[in-house]
């Protein structure tokens, strides 16, 4: 699987903010388009197929850590659901959602707070697939989940990063490999700002400075 991984170099400078339509509000606060809104489409219509041929059979609840999972996890489901109607094998799936928090500016505090979601009893013994930003939490919320014994987890996460950081935990479904860079866009943010944006960039000195909290 890792093989085929699209892995995104550490010397891509990304594109030009002027190919692309940026918001207004935002020019002057980012430095580069990093991965353009189609090519993220494109790699998640895929990604629910790989989804649909592992996962077929089984009856999914589909948590989505929130915030900056929603965009991924909302498009995932969309084509998720177009397989469902136009080919013989189909997912029962039911949705769920959980609130983490662990960023302030462009740090990890190095603590998981769950600040929002549903009762997770509730998920009990049941298949799900869980949708993050990066991969970063997993490890923590995957100690939180297995006090409510699920039949599996399996984790699809659209951006894992390559930092000395990391804990070594690899989701079940990735979307892209990328450099150890702060990006915001796609539902990822800075202190909440960016969310708004379709592609993922690369937010400039400029723009932590002036959303920093």
């Amino acid at each position: 699987l890792y093989l085929l991984l699209p892995c995104i170099s550490d010397e891509e400078q990304g594109y030009d903010l002027d190919l692309f339509c940026i918001p207004k509000h935002y020019a002057a606060d980012l430095e580069k388009v990093y991965i353009p809104h189609g090519l993220i489409l494109d790699r998640t219509e895929r990604l629910a197929r790989e989804i649909m041929k592992e996962m077929g059979g089984h009856h999914i609840v589909a948590l989505c850590v929130l915030k900056g999972g929603y965009k991924f996890f909302a498009d995932l489901l969309d084509y998720i659901k177009a397989l469902n109607r136009n080919s013989d094998r189909s997912i029962p799936m039911t949705v769920d959602f959980i609130r983490l928090k662990s960023y302030c500016n462009d740090q990890s505090t190095g603590e998981i707070k769950v600040i929002g979601g549903d009762d997770l009893s509730t998920l009990t013994g049941k298949v799900r697939i869980d949708i993050i930003d990066t991969g970063k939490t997993m490890k923590t919320l995957l100690e939180l989940l297995k006090q409510y014994n699920p039949k599996m987890v399996k984790v699809a996460s659209l951006l894992v990063k390559r930092t000395p950081r990391s804990v070594g935990y690899r989701p079940d479904f990735v979307g892209f490999e990328v450099p150890d860079k702060f990006v915001v866009g796609y539902a990822l943010d800075y202190n909440e700002y960016f969310r708004d944006l379709n592609h993922i960039c690369v937010i400039s000195e400029t723009g932590k400075e002036k959303y920093k909290a």
